[in-house]
């Protein structure tokens, strides 16, 4: 009997909330663990993956390079690659589009070019987004809703999405996308308004900050954890043929919603703290983006495991150990 050889990955934002816990996840399963970082002197930026660090194989580069990232895939020639790296902030106003844009959508077609041309055995996965769908007027997506993106970031994952499925059409590469609606966690960056929430309301508790100031609090959301989406991406790349699944959790929650979990947890009173700012509230929050899995349901056999309650008490035990 031949000794299994252990898979090969490569994993792209390796850094960011996702490619640390998929990272985790590929490594449990007894990966070999590549992961492509930027040449940068920012030391904190390691955080996420400090626990399975010394388990990643780290490699500068720029995935805006064609011939550095054709190098990589030539000479590791892996068994999945996992393109997570993305500009992830949201801008309605499309300042500075250029930049969200170019590593988003060159980026992509540079790692699906060099797959074809030097690794076409390799399975790849694009991270899309539910903002693809942008200003919908369906009550819930699926993978056959019309794209209609309103943010830079939105457009650029639309162009990500179809070059995977052009490249899985036009040259046969096992390509995939996973479109995902909104997923958090403890690892989550500032910028983010579940983030926000918890940091805010534990602030407050402690005596740091008098205040906090949201948007709209009518806002609503399908919310799921991370760790769970990380499980549908690898689900994606186990199968025999290629394909786009819709992930998300198909239950919408409101901002209140998040906020009144986290302060009942908190033994806060929202209410007395919370200053509604103009300034957060974003034109599109009249379109509903809500998932309808019930592709991956039953093809991937994914559904997520991690209650909304359960995410928001996993955020704030967390917090409350960082702010030690």
């Amino acid at each position: 009997m031949g000794r299994k050889v252990n898979k090969t990955a490569i994993i792209t934002g390796i850094t960011g909330q996702d490619g640390s816990y998929l990272a985790e996840l590929l490594i449990k399963k007894k990966y070999k663990v590549y992961g492509l970082i930027r040449a940068n002197k920012d030391k904190n930026r390691f955080w996420r993956i400090d626990a399975v660090k010394n388990k990643i194989k780290l490699l500068n580069t720029d995935i805006n390079n064609y011939d550095k990232i054709s190098k990589i895939i030539k000479d590791i020639k892996p068994d999945e690659f996992y393109h997570l790296a993305a500009q992830s902030f949201i801008n309605y106003n499309f300042e500075d589009e250029f930049f969200k844009l170019n590593p988003n959508i060159n980026g992509t077609h540079y790692i699906l070019s060099a797959l074809k041309d030097y690794s076409p055995k390799t399975k790849f996965y694009f991270a899309a987004s539910s903002e693809i769908f942008g200003n919908t007027t369906s009550n819930s997506q699926n993978e056959n809703t019309p794209f209609n993106p309103r943010s830079a970031y939105g457009i650029s994952k639309v162009t990500g999405f179809l070059l995977t499925k052009n490249y899985r059409e036009a040259y046969g590469l096992f390509s995939c996308s996973g479109i995902l609606f909104n997923h958090e966690s403890s690892r989550r960056s500032g910028s983010f308004v579940t983030k926000k929430i918890i940091k805010g309301l534990i602030d407050i508790k402690k005596g740091n900050i008098k205040h906090l100031r949201l948007g709209n609090l009518n806002a609503k959301r399908d919310w799921g954890h991370a760790k769970d989406y990380v499980i549908a991406m690898w689900k994606m790349l186990q199968q025999k043929q290629a394909g786009d699944f819709v992930i998300g959790t198909g239950k919408l929650h409101s901002v209140k919603d998040f906020l009144q979990i986290a302060s009942e947890k908190l033994d806060l009173d929202y209410k007395k703290y919370i200053i509604i700012d103009k300034k957060y509230w974003r034109k599109n929050d009249k379109f509903l983006l809500k998932a309808n899995p019930s592709k991956a349901h039953k093809k991937l056999k994914w559904k997520p495991k991690i209650k909304f309650r359960e995410l928001i008490n996993d955020m704030i035990k967390s917090e409350l150990e960082l702010s030690k």
